[in-house]
Order: C-alpha cells, then sequence, then structure tokens
C-alpha cells in the first residue's frame, strides 16, 4: 500500500492525466462531459488538500501551507475561469502544477 504521499502523488498525476486527454482530444463530441469531470476531480483533490492544510495541527511548516492554499484559490479560479469559458490552453497551468506537485512529494523532477 502506497504511503501518503506516494498517494497523494498518484491522485495528482491522475488529475494531470484526465487533464491532457481533454487537452489532447478537445475537438471530441464528448469534450464538454469529460472536461467537466476532469475539472470536479481536480476540483475534489484540492478541496481536500485545502481542508487539509487549514487545520492546526497540519504537520507542515506555516509558510509553505500559506503557499499551497494560495495555490489552491488560484486552481479554484482558474477551474471556474475554464467551466464559463472553455479554452483548451487554460488547462496547461492546471497540468503543469499537478505534475509539478506530484514530481515533488515524489523527490523527483519528473514523473
Amino acid at each position: 500500500m502506497p504511503d501518503g504521499r506516494e498517494l497523494e502523488a498518484s491522485i495528482l498525476s491522475k488529475a494531470a492525466l484526465l487533464l491532457t486527454n481533454c487537452k489532447n482530444n478537445w475537438d471530441d463530441q464528448d469534450r464538454e462531459e469529460k472536461l467537466a469531470e476532469a475539472l470536479k476531480f481536480n476540483q475534489n483533490i484540492w478541496s481536500v488538500f485545502q481542508g487539509e492544510l487549514a487545520k492546526d495541527d497540519n504537520p507542515l511548516p506555516k509558510k509553505l501551507r500559506e503557499d499551497l492554499l494560495s495555490l489552491s484559490v488560484f486552481i479554484d479560479k482558474r477551474i471556474v475561469d475554464i467551466l464559463l469559458e472553455p479554452v483548451q490552453e487554460k488547462l496547461n497551468i492546471l497540468i503543469n502544477i499537478n505534475i509539478n506537485i506530484a514530481a515533488g512529494l515524489r523527490g523527483s523532477s519528473n514523473i
């Protein structure tokens, strides 16, 4: 069974893959459905992170928690922006954030 960091990294990687598939298949007939599914999955992940980061007993350093919470607010805004005005390129930042955080959790520079 994976440890917490590996589990978080795997979930973030899955979110990045779902978003990448949407981006790469933008013209598919079921794009709206797949995009909504990928964005909802990503939003759910970051909502859990927000809840954990906001806890007083979270073991991460305060500055790191604050930075991650700020990042999660940005992600929330980007998801709403994409839902209101879907543009393929807007997915890039979400994909990159998820990949980079996953890599950091795994202690590597690549996935």
